[in-house]
């Protein structure tokens, strides 16, 4: 993989441009990196990266269907008669705020299709407990938002992406409760809004400590009752098909694998756009339900797209504590339980085990610190105390207001003997979210045409090195608004032979090895995720080094060497594809990015602290960015499959 650099020496040296509201200029630079592709010469965030698509007069125009309405025209009828080749105007992968947004949306236009890995309301956003940042009282304003989004960034953040997120974000916030979002609201009538760390003023709109799980809901009612978009649950994304024009490279839809059906189903669209979220399961704790392995990232990668900030991994510092739980759950869980940003910001406080508080040692706004300086001041509590985990504290608060602002939580504790309301919630850090991701414009565009990305799969500049609090749903909102009217452009210039189905090979299933093969081959992938997220806690955590990280990328590399040798030895080819086989690539393609940004960053900034380089160097003030690479020893993981160069 190639290393990701952007500042000190290098060989390759894109146009400097003008990084807007720091009076800095970028050089975007790259050390022995060979290419397949010519890159855009201009990689700011807000001049965008993507050309509109080229009309070519040798093709046909596209026609495309959805699965209610069956008129195919009879260039395609033959192709579609096995179910195996849907076509549409858009696909959508991922089934979140930003994949259903954006499909409501376009689906003004065209045909849908909402591919999503699991049920529908399986995501990140139906997770997310404290609620969606917007300037909606009369004492707050856009240029507070802004500066609290740039300060808890880091100064990291695209100035010009903030302004526009946080100037949209109110209408984004109308249109939800125009559309049925019932939100929380005070004595007098007006929305409730919270306050969590690293806000200025009260912005948080919220429904209780559910917040994900209201916007998830009303968005999936309008969807279903929408005729022009068909949702296909357990369809897990295998990878982008993809072709060269020339320089550029081509999106035309996905391949998926139905994991009820063990059916290989392939999507041809003109439009796709990427919301299948983060990869929090590179971690062994995570608050990421367990869809989140990092397939968008990774399908992107592999497909040509430039990848950026892949370092700054949030950890959210305050996830439950299974261990200090009165009543210990009887099974492991599959992701961990988050205690909402929204109980400090409510008035929790935080204590160790020997009730000592400790956040005003650590930082002057305690407890409403940026998670990552509450978390690295948890992590340190834990090493110096020799503890487990520490104790986060509400029980101060009227009984009331508790239950009433966070019944979920509470619900949650009480299960295992614990009254949040009498006592302390044990609480320790687990892996939350990516403010890293595949590179956007501020149209949600990328490099790979016809490829759109929203939600936590996209880097576009508003997190910078920290995301703050309940910036998430707010961004993703935003870009899924500002992806619409470029699709719709695309989708308008756009034409494809009608045989394009046919120009990539098919991946297939692996049932001609065997049930026994198989049986073996997964309890190894199961095994080998395992002592994946063991290395990236243990080297590549809230506490970084040089030391840690070499280690890091050399055991991965074992260790993703010798799986892949293992499913070879058992009669797996290249070819093949299961869900837990691709998820175990996306996982090992992700991890690679988050170490080789790491090793990049030569300072500690926001979420990336390494003991090397303890300060913050203002010369680098700089995106990481990890650009398309040639496939010269590359492993099945970083190889795409599905590729075909256009004649």
């Amino acid at each position: 993989m190639a290393a990701s650099v952007v500042s000190g020496s290098g060989q390759l040296h894109i146009r400097e441009t003008t990084y807007k509201g720091h009076g800095c200029r970028l050089a975007f630079l790259m050390s022995n990196v060979s290419f397949q592709q010519r890159m855009p010469q201009d990689l700011s965030w807000s001049c965008g990266i993507s050309k509109l698509a080229v009309q070519h007069s040798s093709h046909v125009t596209f026609s495309l269907v959805n699965g209610r309405n069956r008129s195919f025209k009879s260039a395609i009828t033959s192709s579609l008669r096995d179910g195996t080749t849907k076509y549409f105007d858009f696909s959508v992968v991922g089934s979140g705020v930003a994949g259903l947004r954006y499909a409501l949306e376009v689906a003004k236009c065209g045909t849908v299709a909402v591919i999503t890995k699991a049920e529908p309301h399986e995501s990140n956003t139906n997770y997310a407990q404290g609620g969606v940042s917007a300037v909606l009282c009369p004492s707050d304003s856009v240029e507070s938002h802004v500066q609290d989004t740039i300060v808890a960034g880091a100064y990291l953040c695209d100035e010009e992406t903030v302004r526009v997120v946080c100037t949209e974000g109110p209408d984004r916030i109308k249109e939800l409760i125009a559309m049925g979002a019932s939100f929380d609201h005070g004595e007098d009538g007006n929305l409730h809004l919270a306050r969590e760390g690293g806000h200025s003023h009260h912005r948080i709109v919220h429904a209780a400590d559910m917040t994900g799980r209201e916007i998830e809901r009303a968005l999936l009612e309008a969807v279903q009752k929408d005729p022009n978009i068909s949702v296909f649950e357990h369809h897990f994304a295998i990878d982008l098909l993809t072709s060269q024009d020339g320089s550029d490279t081509v999106c035309h839809g996905v391949d998926t694998l139905n994991s009820e059906t063990e059916e290989v189903v392939r999507f041809i669209s003109m439009v796709t756009l990427l919301a299948s979220g983060g990869a929090g399961h590179i971690y062994p704790s995570t608050t990421n339900p367990p869809v989140a392995t990092g397939d968008g990232i990774a399908m992107a990668r592999r497909a040509q797209a430039v990848i950026s900030n892949m370092e700054f991994v949030q950890f959210h510092p305050t996830a439950l504590a299974d261990e200090g739980l009165p009543v210990k759950p009887t099974k492991p869980r599959e992701n961990a339980f988050l205690i909402s940003e929204a109980v400090r910001g409510d008035g929790g406080i935080l204590y160790n085990l020997s009730m000592e508080r400790f956040m005003p040692l650590y930082d002057k706004r305690a407890e409403l610190a940026p998670r990552d300086v509450v978390a690295r001041s948890i992590d340190d509590q834990l090493k110096k105390c020799n503890e487990k985990y520490v104790l986060l504290d509400i029980s101060h608060r009227p009984r009331e207001k508790i239950l009433s602002h966070f019944p979920n939580i509470a619900a949650e504790c009480l299960q295992y003997g614990l009254d949040i309301t009498q006592e302390p919630i044990p609480v320790i850090p687990a892996a939350h979210y990516m403010c890293g991701g595949v590179r956007a414009g501020l149209q949600g565009e990328t490099n790979v045409r016809g490829l759109y990305v929203a939600g936590e799969v996209a880097c576009t500049g508003l997190h910078g090195a920290n995301r703050l609090a309940s910036n998430s749903l707010l961004e993703a909102l935003v870009f899924a608004r500002r992806a619409v009217k470029p699709s719709i452009d695309h989708k308008k210039g756009s034409s494809i032979y009608s045989s394009t189905s046919v120009n990539w090979a098919r991946p297939i299933v692996p049932a001609s090895l065997g049930r026994t093969v198989l049986s073996r081959i997964y309890q190894r992938t199961r095994e080998v995720r395992k002592e994946l997220q063991s290395i990236m806690w243990k080297y590549v955590g809230i506490v970084r080094s040089n030391t840690r990280l070499e280690t890091a990328e050399r055991r991965i590399g074992e260790l993703e060497l010798e799986w892949e040798a293992y499913l070879f030895q058992q009669g797996w080819e290249p070819t093949m594809v299961g869900l837990e086989a691709c998820e175990m690539r996306n996982l090992f393609c992700c991890a690679k990015l988050v170490v080789d940004s790491a090793m990049a960053r030569r300072e500690s900034r926001g979420l990336h602290y390494t003991t090397d380089y303890p300060e913050l160097e203002e010369s680098k003030r700089l995106p990481t960015v990890i650009f398309p690479n040639s496939h010269v020893n590359s492993t099945w993981s970083s190889r795409q499959l599905h590729k075909h160069q256009i004649c």
